[in-house]
């Protein structure tokens, strides 16, 4: 089953007085469990489709499918609940709470899902900063952590909604070769 479908879709703002298309007549369908990289230069629109994908943004023209549902006619409130129930995010610049530990920043997500309890909040977010390995800094704020250690709070915060979809913005760009290959497997 397809997982995420875009057809035709067309991605365009303004710079100043130009106009850009950052992307054009992009059709793409992904069935759900494929692990799949998408490479180009800066500047080609990896972002872009990163952010129409995860309903950040919306198409100029064409349609998006995600997890069957046309995202397109969606409110802001509709939209919110599905990147919350399906969508994991590993963004290039970490997107962290500054006023927030790294615990607080994981289980932040968690507090939209409404069955979850407490107890089991503070046991998914103790589970996934520890298999990123971050488990001993959970206390400590953004700024009080490297670049690696940011990327392993926003990994650990993706996965712990366990999302359908895990979309990752140069997700090792941060870290060591042998963490970012231990990573990348967590994601998979």
């Amino acid at each position: 089953m397809e997982i995420i479908r875009l057809e035709n879709v067309t991605k365009s703002y303004r710079l100043g007085r130009q106009k850009v298309k950052a992307l054009k007549q992009v059709t793409l369908s992904v069935e759900d469990g494929v692990f799949l990289a998408i490479a180009g230069p800066s500047g080609s629109g990896k972002t872009t489709l990163l952010n129409l994908i995860g309903c950040i943004d919306d198409a100029t023209t064409g349609k998006i499918f995600i997890d069957g549902v046309d995202v397109g006619d969606k409110t802001a409130n509709e939209l919110a609940d599905l990147r919350a129930r399906t969508i994991g995010f590993v963004f290039q610049t970490f997107n962290l709470l500054p006023v927030l530990s790294a615990e607080e920043n994981v289980e932040y997500p968690l507090l939209q899902q409404k069955q979850l309890t407490k107890a089991e909040r503070k046991e998914r977010v103790r589970h996934y900063l520890e298999v990123v390995g971050i488990l001993k800094y959970a206390a400590h704020r953004p700024n009080q952590l490297s670049g690696g250690q940011r990327q392993r709070v926003a990994i650990a915060r993706a996965l712990a909604i366990h999302p359908r979809i895990i979309l990752a913005d140069e997700p090792t760009a941060n870290l060591d070769h042998k963490t970012g290959y231990v990573m990348v497997r967590l994601m998979k």
